[in-house]
């Protein structure tokens, strides 16, 4: 059969969404599960906290190894090693009872991760240079549309069939994304006898492009300001007085909510950006998400605070599709897939620290403070970068060193 980036790319926006689905399941009753099944008495937000991050933390750590075998063996067979290792993880949290085991199963599952960053690169460069922008703002479409199906479906599910049965479905989803990639996913751009960079000169070229490096900043604080909130949630819905038995449902409505707003959102954002500038459209994006933080402090029902999620989600949609459109724009095609490899190693590593330390501030100060704090971030990184102005854009060039 004739290769088709067009299909490959249906495939693995299949794969990927599956696989959000499969990881955002657990979102909503964390911290319930902990509590209820794990017997988590006493610092509850703290135990939330490093359950998401820890996961984060092992898969910052661990995919530069990934990303070498990726190079040398290809993106697909990391797709499949990582998506099948999942299921079974996802399974073995099903029998754990003991919340020293539940993190140190929730590590292995940050170290064998690996299907959404494999999935995007695999598109990234087997699909024409000209369509690569569309292509990859396609795939971002399926993180997030995941990220709205999975809580929702985990809110379901769990409140029904219990906190527990959530993490077969979890491991049958994933199963279903290590499926799809092994039968129908197609590699045609490898070379295995391709010569390597060094990573060391890699963050070297990067360094020296202001424009990206901007770029990989304002990934990190945005990434940061959603993971903060994620352990938190969930434990600030029981604390608007909604029950035990309701928490789950409700959190994964909430969570969902800024998830609709995305999808929504975005290709509207996207239009626009091409009008008034991806500058102008991130400087939007992180303004209003500010701000829309800084009014979520003020509600103390459930109901009004999932209506203000949803209105911050919004103007929150313009902040990843801006980044990823400026990263195309900012680098040159030589170097663009390991542009958005540290992309990704930017976002992994926020996504790491945000509910760590979102679990230690809502120990420390009431869960409400947070979203000062978060917003004050927020507005602060929109008027420090129209103050300094758009960066100019400098292509990254190939060095010609090989590792």
């Amino acid at each position: 059969m004739k290769y088709s980036w067009e299909r490959n790319l249906v495939v693995l926006w299949i794969g990927v969404f599956f696989c959000s689905t499969a990881y955002s399941i657990s979102i909503p009753f964390l911290p319930i599960f902990l509590s209820t099944d794990l017997g988590v008495t006493g610092h509850l937000e703290i135990w939330s906290g490093f359950a998401f991050g820890i996961t984060f933390l092992a898969s910052a750590l661990i995919s530069p190894f990934w990303g070498s075998l990726a190079d040398k063996y290809g993106r697909k067979p990391m797709l499949i090693r990582s998506g099948f290792s999942l299921a079974v993880l996802y399974m073995i949290s099903y029998f754990v009872h003991d919340p020293y085991v539940f993190l140190i199963v929730r590590v292995f599952q940050g170290l064998l991760a690996g299907f959404v960053p494999a999935a995007i690169a695999l598109v990234a460069t087997n699909t024409p240079e000209e369509k690569t922008g569309y292509a990859l703002g396609i795939m971002a479409t399926a993180g997030a549309t995941g990220s709205i199906i999975g809580p929702l479906v985990g809110g379901v599910v769990s409140h029904y069939y219990g906190n527990r049965n959530a993490f077969l479905f979890s491991s049958a989803v994933v199963l279903l994304s290590a499926i799809i990639a092994t039968v129908f996913a197609k590699e045609q751009n490898f070379n295995r006898s391709k010569a390597r960079s060094h990573v060391l000169d890699d963050l070297k070229q990067a360094w020296a492009n202001r424009a990206f490096m901007t770029l990989l900043g304002m990934v990190a604080v945005s990434t940061f300001s959603v993971m903060i909130l994620e352990p938190l949630i969930t434990v600030y819905v029981l604390e608007m007085g909604v029950t035990k038995t309701n928490a789950s449902l409700s959190a994964g409505i909430i969570f969902s909510s800024v998830g609709i707003a995305t999808v929504l959102m975005a290709p509207r954002w996207g239009r626009w950006g091409t009008r008034i500038g991806y500058g102008k459209m991130l400087f939007i994006g992180l303004l209003g998400g500010g701000i829309g933080n800084f009014l979520q402090f003020f509600v103390t029902n459930y109901i009004g605070f999932g209506i203000l999620r949803f209105g911050y989600g919004l103007f929150f949609a313009a902040v990843y599709p801006s980044i990823n459109a400026m990263i195309v724009q900012s680098t040159d095609s030589d170097f663009r897939g390991r542009a958005f490899s540290l992309n990704q190693s930017a976002s992994q590593i926020a996504t790491m620290a945000g509910p760590i330390i979102g679990g230690l501030l809502g120990a420390w100060m009431p869960i409400r403070w947070v979203f000062i704090i978060n917003g004050s971030a927020l507005i602060f990184c929109a008027l420090l970068y129209r103050a300094k102005g758009q960066p100019r854009p400098v292509p990254i060039r190939e060095s010609g060193t090989a590792g």
